[in-house]
């Protein structure tokens, strides 16, 4: 079979987003997803010293605890009650806030949990959005520094 497959279509709505053209053979669409979903440079024997934070404001930190753990197919590892959740899965770090009320859902932030991580440091890119870096310590003592009385399982 040649690498482009008129007949082949993308069999999921991520297969769709992740190349440009609906006509790439599927040992293509498993490499880009490949790359896309551990970069070398993310990977240590095997295991990630490096993932992608995503900081999500929510209206209903209920509701969100329960959507986000049926979606990560994990429990958070951090509860605030009323205030915060945070799962921290193999691919990400993801963690809800409570809005105030009428605030709009959201993006909060971006970032990298990264073990080797020397302080907690934080940019703006070329379109605004605020991106933070550190490692897994770093922010457990960000948190409780805000919240001493935060549910944490280890």
């Amino acid at each position: 079979m040649s690498e482009l497959d008129p007949a082949r279509a993308p069999s999921s709505h991520a297969e769709a987003g992740a190349v440009a053209s609906p006509m790439v053979s599927a040992s293509v669409r498993s490499s880009i997803m490949t790359c896309l979903a551990a970069p070398t440079s993310a990977l240590r024997g095997g295991s990630w010293m490096r993932k992608i934070h995503i900081a999500l404001g929510v209206s209903s930190l209920a509701d969100s605890i329960t959507d986000y753990t049926r979606r990560l197919a994990a429990q958070p590892q951090v509860i605030v009650p009323g205030q915060y959740a945070l799962w921290r899965t193999d691919a990400v770090n993801f963690s809800i806030r409570q809005l105030p009320d009428g605030g709009a859902p959201g993006l909060r932030h971006l970032g990298w949990e990264d073990d080797d991580a020397s302080a907690f440091s934080e940019a703006r890119d070329c379109n605004g959005i605020l991106w933070e870096e550190f490692g897994p310590e770093q922010q457990l003592q960000e948190i409780l520094g805000l919240w001493p009385d935060a549910q944490i399982k280890r």
